[in-house]
């Protein structure tokens, strides 16, 4: 262990020291001072990266050689774009890569969603059967995803929700998590984003498990809007129930017809 002295030659060795002194040379420094500078904004707008003009030019390259083909053939493809940076955000947060789910990942595919809890005695593991058989009766579609949060955050880690879906399997639920994510996070979040969907959850001691919540399935579309079919009367169903064995095949027809209409050409006047 070092000991401290106040002098500019210990400074300077330390400098030396410093395993991460290189990086200094990957930043662009401000050139209008006279003299060599130290930058101590980082937290505000930190140096520009030498590396950033020839990744900015990569991009606008692509772009003019591929267009909107560039979501798939560009250097490094548009639409999964989300999936490259898994890995990085998974350090971040301190989690494994099969732990994080990228926000961005729902952009340009049809959801639906529901909350749960693994711990659930009553209706959960019949809403996550029911929206097994959805995924089935869906699994030729493209550019569609199933997302379930959990509403207990403080208990249902990755590894519990693993265990949950593995012990659903076990008793013959069909479950596909190529495209199919069971999320956990912050529990205000959680809530906020169920209130979003005008799903009821909370905490509630007297119900069962200590926690209440919708039984509802959501349909989202592509542009993150909640979509739904009507009823006999022309109404709109709004949400689907997950427990309801024939509102999931309204969901499942229901889906099947905003794919054909993001297949239908649009009109001038509609764009």
């Amino acid at each position: 262990m070092n000991i401290w002295e106040n002098t500019l030659e210990f400074a300077k060795k330390q400098d030396e020291l410093d395993p991460l002194k290189d990086y200094r040379n990957q930043f662009h420094l401000p050139t209008f001072h006279k003299k060599k500078v130290t930058y101590l904004t980082g937290n505000s707008l930190g140096l520009q990266p030498k590396a950033t003009k020839s990744f900015i030019d990569q991009e606008l390259n692509d772009w003019a050689k591929w267009g909107v083909e560039g979501h798939f053939h560009a250097e490094r493809p548009w639409m999964p774009y989300h999936e490259f940076i898994t890995e990085k955000a998974a350090k971040i947060v301190g989690a494994q890569n099969n732990e994080v789910v990228v926000n961005d990942s729902l952009n340009g595919n049809i959801y639906i969603s529901n909350f749960f809890f693994t711990s659930c005695p009553t209706i959960c593991p019949v809403m996550t059967k029911n929206m097994a058989y959805v995924q089935s009766k869906l699994s030729v579609y493209p550019n569609i995803k199933f997302l379930s949060h959990t509403v207990d955050p403080l208990n249902d880690t990755p590894e519990r929700m693993l265990d949950y879906v593995n012990n659903l399997k076990a008793k013959n639920v069909n479950i596909s998590l190529s495209n199919w994510d069971f999320v956990t996070g912050n529990k205000e979040e959680l809530y906020a984003i169920a209130q979003s969907y005008f799903v009821n959850v909370s905490m509630d001691s007297l119900a069962p498990g200590g926690f209440l919540h919708s039984e509802y399935f959501v349909l989202i579309d592509k542009e993150g809007r909640v979509r739904s079919g009507i009823d006999q009367y022309n109404n709109v169903v709004g949400v689907y129930d997950g427990t309801n064995d024939a509102q999931m095949k309204d969901l499942v027809n229901d889906v099947k017809v905003l794919m054909a209409e993001y297949k239908r050409p649009t009109k001038e006047n509609e764009k």
